[in-house]
């Protein structure tokens, strides 16, 4: 018995469409998995970057912390010297300019 020429025609054409299909979804799965890779990169990258701010971070409160306690220590210095001058001021109130 001889096969049916329109169900063969049908069967290509089936068959046509699948492997079409097939090249399309292949390619755009390469497509999607170069794209994946390059965010991985990037996310690498990122993550490189990140890792440098922590250490820069880290610094940054490091010198604060040590500009902060010089601060301290200056602002201690003053209040010690201003308490000297108001002493100095004190001891002269009432006293002759002129005599030595």
């Amino acid at each position: 018995m001889a096969e049916d020429p329109i169900a063969q025609s049908e069967i290509s054409a089936l068959t046509r469409r699948f492997e079409l299909g097939h090249e399309t979804t292949a390619r755009e799965f390469g497509i999607v998995k170069s794209d994946l890779t390059a965010v991985r990169l990037q996310v690498g990258n990122l993550d490189q970057k990140v890792g440098g701010l922590d250490e820069k971070v880290d610094q940054l409160t490091a010198d604060v912390s040590a500009v902060s306690g010089r601060l301290d220590a200056l602002a201690g210095e003053m209040r010690t010297g201003n308490a000297q001058i108001l002493e100095l001021l004190s001891q002269l109130v009432g006293r002759n300019p002129d005599a030595s």
